[in-house]
């Protein structure tokens, strides 16, 4: 039996091992991986029937503008080899920001406008952006149970983290950030709408920047070289333009398909900033730091919706 086989052997097990634990979180990704799965096929048969997304190319644009500027944030690793924690902390609530403005601006709000415009009614096309929310946190939710990770500062999680390297580890913990980012990029382009598409894209592209010099800094750390902490962390990034693939193709269908999309990656997002980025920087007593950041992207991204939008 080949190594690869042994190992996938070992997760699986691992894995069930892990679901028994964690029936919550293990219900939560199956529910939320049927939804986006019935999503995709309602809108592949939408495409296969010659009714192409629109903003499909947009979207992997801006998918691919994010996956550039964590690799442009990860080169900063050349000339910094540390930062002070209290920086950093207030860098990441910086993103945090902007990662929660663009949810509420750029993807609730046209989301319940499109909602509102296709169900006529107030109550069911917020209902319809909500059922779309907790999709989104449900499929983080069981993610982040059942993927290996690492954060620097709480260690090791999901099943057997043992059987990866740390770097691995930190790779994994990036990647579920980026898959939400990159489904929201992808969405906010599914009705091809740059007055909802361009501020997303932007706020993505400029967050990732923080994010991108945070996990090189932390590849550094356990000992890779300065390009490979820039290759492995702008790999990370990779995830982004797939992601925005996903996310256009589950929001092109079907008419309810859009405002459904937009709170799947919005939940998803929120999730996020939530469950990992606020914590990671209040860990370390710098929360004053953190919550300035933060407060100092939303205002940023808030007014670039404003402007761009």
């Amino acid at each position: 039996m080949n190594t690869a086989l042994i190992a996938s052997v070992t997760y699986l097990s691992s894995a069930f091992a892990h679901a028994r634990e964690h029936r919550g979180a293990a219900l939560g990704l199956g529910l939320g991986l049927v939804s986006v799965a019935l999503l995709l096929v309602q809108s592949l048969v939408v495409i296969a029937g010659g009714d192409s997304p629109k903003g499909m190319m947009y979207a992997v644009y801006g998918g691919l503008a994010g996956f550039a500027t964590t690799t442009l944030g990860a080169t900063f690793v050349l000339s910094v080899r540390e930062i002070p924690r209290r920086l950093e902390d207030g860098l990441l609530g910086l993103a945090a920001g902007m990662m929660l403005a663009a949810a509420s601006f750029s993807l609730i709000l046209p989301g319940l406008e499109a909602g509102i415009a296709l169900t006529g009614g107030r109550f069911s096309g917020a209902f319809l952006v909500v059922c779309g929310m907790a999709v989104g946190v449900l499929l983080m939710l069981g993610l982040d149970a059942f993927t290996p990770h690492e954060h620097d500062s709480s260690g090791p999680c999901g099943p057997a983290p043992e059987r990866c390297s740390r770097m691995w580890l930190f790779v994994m913990a990036m990647a579920i950030h980026n898959l939400p980012e990159g489904m929201a990029v992808g969405v906010s382009f599914g009705q091809a709408d740059f007055s909802v598409g361009i501020p997303m894209a932007t706020a993505i592209a400029l967050q990732d920047i923080p994010e991108g010099l945070a996990v090189a800094l932390a590849l550094r750390a356990i000992g890779l070289s300065p390009i490979r902490a820039i290759g492995v962390a702008g790999a990370s990034g990779a995830l982004e333009p797939l992601g925005a693939l996903l996310g256009v193709t589950l929001a092109s269908g079907m008419a309810f398909a859009y405002p459904l999309g937009m709170g799947l990656a919005a939940g998803a997002m929120i999730f996020v900033v939530s469950h990992e980025v606020i914590p990671e920087t209040h860990r370390n007593g710098h929360q004053t730091a953190a919550t300035m950041g933060l407060m100092s992207g939303f205002a940023v991204m808030m007014v670039l919706d404003t402007a761009l939008g």
